[in-house]
């Protein structure tokens, strides 16, 4: 055990006292790492936004969007879901407990007193705040009395709320939204942006029946719906049974595309991985070609090492050391420049993170993982670029190294 705590304190005074190979080591080191500890953050910030946002939307659901890419492509019509589909659905899926329609106009100006801004409109039903993981804070939900009396009432965005009330509570006042005053009966949490940019907090909500009679006069169109399942094992199945349900509904024949959407929370997860892959990707070219480099400079450096510390070695060995000895502490060099480049890697990594969180928003999270993979890489480039110089100094002949 001293035998081992003496090569130990040996390569750490080596470390020490060749200050320029252990600068240049650590750099090249602390570099690579730091593009490995990013993609690590990354991938783990992708899934971690992505479970998240599945929860807000709801494990248990599938939402159903008019019109679809393939059908505008064919010049298929975009007003393809009615109310009638709706209730169709609603009787239909027997192990749904919430089916609730939507109706979406963009571009409306919303005014309070002399504040104007132009704000999305949403057409619900009752239970908005349940119906989509939504929670009020402030005020009352719509309820169903709202959607059968037509009511002129709304649920308010954070964003909108600031723009129009500023630091007033908006609570019983009235908004004019194209000639139609809406008394605020209630205030939706803060929600911020989509995966895709867009501001969910900039938004109104009435009821779906308002909506389609007051503001855009249609009595049979809606936007989407969406539809919630008791047994969300089995969303999977439910998303092929409403596709075949609708096409069957909508007499599309074999040959025509779906002239609907189906978006579940597997599609919401494969788009934000499918939206950070591209800087995964570059960062993980980056961060391997660092690392390759890295390992490079450190044999390279300590091949060098080795020819200056030719006597010693020569000296080392005469009195009695062995070449498992040597071997030992150059490996243990190299480990601990590599171990506190993985650690300046580390650090290099949490400041290039925030720099990327602030410069293009991409959802990153730091846990334990990173920590971890940034050490064992750094552990195995001090192993595995390290071997062969250590070797060479190890079977240096004792009596030629010292003659040299």
């Amino acid at each position: 055990m001293m035998r081992l705590i003496r090569i130990l304190a040996q390569a750490l005074m080596a470390v020490r006292a060749f200050k320029v190979r252990t600068f240049f080591c650590l750099v090249s080191v602390a570099l690579g790492i730091s593009a490995i500890t990013v993609i690590v953050a990354t991938t783990e910030g992708a899934f971690h936004e992505a479970y998240l946002m599945v929860e807000r939307f709801g494990p248990d659901s599938l939402m159903v969007i008019a019109g679809s890419d393939e059908a505008r492509a064919v010049g298929q019509r975009t007003k393809t879901i009615t109310l009638a589909d709706v209730e169709a659905a609603r009787q239909a899926f027997t192990s749904a407990y919430l089916t609730a329609p939507l109706m979406a106009v963009e571009g409306t100006t919303a005014s309070y007193k002399n504040n104007k801004y132009q704000t999305l409109i949403i057409g619900s039903t009752s239970d908005y705040s349940s119906a989509w993981s939504w929670p009020v804070i402030e005020g009352s939900d719509l309820s169903e009395n709202d959607v059968i009396g037509l009511k002129n009432v709304g649920l308010i965005g954070q964003d909108l709320l600031r723009e129009l009330f500023g630091t007033e509570n908006p609570v019983g006042k009235f908004v004019m939204v194209k000639q139609v005053l809406v008394q605020i009966i209630g205030v939706l949490s803060e929600r911020g942006m989509s995966p895709t940019g867009v501001n969910l907090d900039n938004r109104l909500i009435m009821p779906v029946s308002t909506v389609m009679r007051k503001i855009i006069n249609e009595t049979r169109y809606v936007t989407l719906f969406r539809i919630r399942f008791l047994d969300q094992e089995n969303l999977g199945h439910y998303e092929n049974e409403m596709k075949l349900f609708l096409r069957q509904r909508h007499a599309l024949a074999d040959d025509q595309p779906n002239d609907f959407r189906i978006i579940s929370p597997m599609e919401i997860i494969k788009f934000l991985v499918a939206l950070t892959g591209s800087l995964i990707v570059f960062l993980g070219l980056a961060g391997v070609i660092c690392l390759i480099g890295a390992g490079f400079v450190l044999a390279n450096l300590f091949l060098l090492s080795v020819k200056e510390r030719t006597r010693e070695i020569g000296i080392r060995r005469s009195i009695g050391a062995k070449k498992g000895d040597i071997l030992f502490q150059f490996l243990a060099e190299a480990v601990m420049i590599t171990t506190a480049g993985g650690v300046v890697g580390f650090l290099l990594g949490l400041v290039s993170s925030k720099l990327l969180t602030m410069v293009a928003e991409f959802p990153i999270y730091f846990s334990w993982k990173s920590a971890v993979v940034g050490l064992l890489l750094s552990w195995a480039i001090g192993i595995g670029f390290g071997l062969q110089p250590a070797s060479r100094a190890a079977n240096l002949e004792p009596i030629k190294a010292v003659r040299e």
